[in-house]
Order: C-alpha cells, then structure tokens, then sequence
C-alpha cells in the first residue's frame, strides 16, 4: 500500500483553509449581530450590520450547502 503524501497534503491544506475561512465567516456574522444590537440601542441605522450579517450567514449556509452536495455528488 503507497500514501500519495503530496494529494493528502494538498486535502488537509484545502480543508484548513475552508474551516478557517468557515469560522472567519461565521464570527463576522456575530459579530455584525451584535453591532446591530447596539446600533437599536443608540437608536442610530441598523441597515449596514443587518446585510453585514446576512451575507456572512448566507455565505456560511452556502459553503455548508456546497460541502454536502461534494460529499452526496462523489
């Protein structure tokens, strides 16, 4: 039995990136929540945290989504 050491490199590379790309999203989302809170707070505009927070949420979704479609699909 032979490791292809360069392919499992090149997996373990790809998936850091996407968990650590993951989890940047999802703490701007939080964190876009909670300048949304605060904004309601100081009765100022929540438009900019509120779509600030949804992308990030949308983009977390879509990455989870796409991960599954790669794992059903293979």
């Amino acid at each position: 039995m032979k490791i292809d050491w360069a392919a499992l490199g090149a997996v373990f590379g790809v998936s850091l990136a996407v968990v650590l790309g993951l989890v940047l999203l999802f703490s701007g989302g939080l964190k876009a929540l909670s300048a949304r809170e605060a904004a309601q707070e100081r009765q100022a505009s929540t438009a900019l945290p509120t779509v600030a927070a949804a992308a990030c949420l949308l983009a977390c979704v879509i990455v989870v989504l796409f991960g599954i479609y790669l794992i059903v699909a293979g």
